[in-house]
Formats: C-alpha cells, structure tokens, sequence
C-alpha cells in the first residue's frame, strides 16, 4: 500500500475501489456532476483541503475537467495538487461500450500510471505494509463517546474540537473523523475533550 496523507478527490464509486486497493489515504468520490449541487459534500472538501490538503485525480475526458476546475476554483491554490493522467484509449471490463470520448476512467487506468501521475504531481507518499489503523465504533464505546452517562456531553466537544456541526449522529461522526483524523490524533483530542470536562466539574 502507498500512503498518502492527503484527502484525494476522484469522481466516482469504482475510481475510489481502484483507489483503495492500491492507496491507503481518504478518497473522496464527487459522484460526477453531482457534486456542482451537493452543498455539504463541497463543505466536506474545503474542509479536508484545509486540514489536510487535497489531491483531483479526475478522468481525462470533457467532464473529468469540468469537475477537476469547479472543486480546484472554490479552494486556495496552496491546498489544492492537481494529479494528471493520460488520454488512454479503451474501455473498462465492467462496462459494455467505450465511453463517449473513448478514454478510460481513473477505475480503467494501469495502477502504474496512476502512481506515475501521483509522482509527477510531487505527492509525498510512503510505503505501507497495511492500512492505518481506522478509529471503530468500539473505540467510541471503549472512550466514553457513546454507550456512557457523560457520552453526549464529550460527543458535543469532540465535534467542536474537530470544527463538525454539533448536530451529527455518532454514525456520521464515526464516518467524518476518520477522514479528518488519524487515530492516534483522535485518541489525543479524546483525552483533551475528558480531561476538559473534568476540569469543568
């Protein structure tokens, strides 16, 4: 696996498994055009290109252009890695015809190229024997963030620690840190948000 510590941004389901089996980072799927009306997700993007910093890894076609400058044009350029690969012409094996341009997709592009296209974009990445180790929802029960008498109150500071909407389920809270934090970072701010509270009594 290749780390990468940068959120990448891609366009749809199957670029992010190709993605997945070769990149240990957080892949963000735009789900196409969709993206130019999805609030939240644009939200979400800014936010991790703030904090972490965001790599577009969008096809190479018409449309891949178009998502790649709407989501680059509303982020400061510093935090944004624009990651380029070629025009290469064929068709995916999930599908029954080629695309309209005839080009392939991230999912259809050699995992070579994809790493070259990384390299040529000056991404920094390590090599990794496994997946980083991802926060679970037994660690949230395990620290206190759900299933304690005081698990609603540290939920409340966590979510302000991480500069989330103070509304979100533990699901989606589960689901948003661990895109904005490792779990090492995760188990620093849990024991702040305790700590914290303690003081406070």
């Amino acid at each position: 696996m290749i780390k990468i510590d940068k959120a990448i941004i891609v366009e749809g389901k199957y670029d992010k498994i190709k993605l997945s089996s070769i990149l240990d980072a957080v892949i963000i799927e735009t789900d196409g055009f969709a993206i130019f009306k999805d609030k939240e997700k644009q939200k979400l993007i800014r936010n991790l290109a703030a904090t972490k910093g965001i790599v577009i890894l969008t096809d190479s076609d018409s449309a891949g252009f178009k998502i790649r400058s709407f989501i680059g044009g509303s982020i400061p350029q510093e935090n944004v890695t624009h990651a380029y690969v070629p025009d290469i012409f064929g068709k995916e094996k999930r599908k029954d015809k080629p695309s309209k341009e005839g080009k392939l997709g991230i999912e259809g592009v050699p995992t070579e190229i994809i790493i070259e296209a990384l390299q040529k974009a000056g991404v920094t990445y390590t090599q990794t024997t496994e997946p980083s180790r991802r926060i679970t929802s037994t660690d949230f029960y395990e620290d206190g963030v759900s299933g304690g008498a005081d698990s609603k109150r540290l939920r409340t500071k966590l979510l302000k620690a991480l500069d989330l909407p103070t509304r979100l389920s533990t699901n989606s809270l589960l689901k948003l840190i661990n895109l904005f934090t490792t779990y090492d970072e995760y188990k620093k701010i849990v024991e702040q948000c305790t700590q914290n509270m303690k003081e406070s009594e």
